[in-house]
């Protein structure tokens, strides 16, 4: 009976993965279709492309003329500085939190976490008058410098991680003659791998993915990012959809890279978020 419900589970188990796993299958199936070979009744699985000299058309077409290749440099450059910047200042601020003693430190940590139930659309208007009197429009400073100071969670995180460090390795640490920022860089950050590396997945998504900010502080046709060059591929009443299917699989790509090769610190973060002393 055991081995019956353990079937039963991996069956429902695959059944959701592929479930789950369809739309990306879908999109990535389509790309290499025509715009009329998408709309086919009944739909087909082999694309109309797969076989003809066309097959890789829909790419060429974006990045030879819409210069998507461009766009996706841009929003690598963008949401790698943020997320780099992100890990940095959040790992501080949580061994600052986490370790030292200072007034008003609970109040501070308090009204930080608060933040992270206030959305980014209620502070955009005064963000953007901030933006604008700094002269940083129309550059990538007003995507990049707020994602080094939105780290609520990245904090929490770090902080609740350098809590569970026994506090004899502070002590054996000063005894050593080591200063406050040369603990941070030789004990504690060095031991805080799976943390960095998913708050850097989480930071380097959100900026990768973000299209508010963009559309307000970038109105250079070649500054544009990923998500405002897919925004090309539609109009109030069409939409090209062999293209924007294109598109939004090499927009894809990095998120999926990124996670293939750090999944093993977002694992081993899971399995020792629960785990004391």
């Amino acid at each position: 009976m055991k081995y019956v419900s353990h079937i039963i589970l991996y069956i429902l188990l695959i059944f959701f993965a592929l479930l789950t796993a369809f739309p990306f299958f879908w999109m990535i199936v389509n790309s290499f279709s025509s715009e009329a070979g998408i709309f086919r009744v009944p739909p087909q699985l082999i694309p109309d492309l797969i076989g003809t000299n066309q097959l890789w058309s829909n790419y060429a077409v974006i990045f030879q003329q819409f210069h998507f290749g461009r766009y996706f440099l841009n929003s690598l450059f963008i949401s790698g500085a943020s997320a780099i910047g992100q890990v940095i200042v959040c790992s501080l601020a949580g061994y600052v939190f986490a370790l030292m003693n200072f007034r008003g430190k609970r109040l501070i940590f308090s009204a930080l976490v608060f933040t992270l139930m206030v959305p980014a659309q209620v502070t955009i208007i005064p963000e953007y008058f901030l933006m604008m009197k700094l002269n940083w429009l129309d550059s990538y400073l007003p995507l990049i410098i707020p994602s080094f100071l939105v780290g609520s969670f990245g904090t929490f995180m770090f902080k609740e991680f350098y809590e569970t460090f026994p506090s004899s390795i502070s002590d054996a640490g000063i005894i050593d003659g080591a200063g406050a920022f040369r603990m941070f860089t030789r004990i504690y950050l060095p031991q805080s791998g799976p943390q960095a590396a998913t708050l850097f997945i989480i930071a380097f998504m959100n900026s990768w993915n973000d299209l508010l900010r963009p559309i307000l502080y970038i109105s250079d046709d070649s500054m544009q990012t990923v998500t405002m060059a897919l925004t090309q591929f539609q109009s109030q009443y069409t939409a090209r959809w062999n293209l924007l299917l294109a598109g939004g699989v090499i927009s894809v790509m990095p998120l999926l890279l990124i996670f293939v090769f750090l999944q093993r610190y977002i694992i081993e973060n899971s399995i020792n978020s629960g785990i004391k002393g």
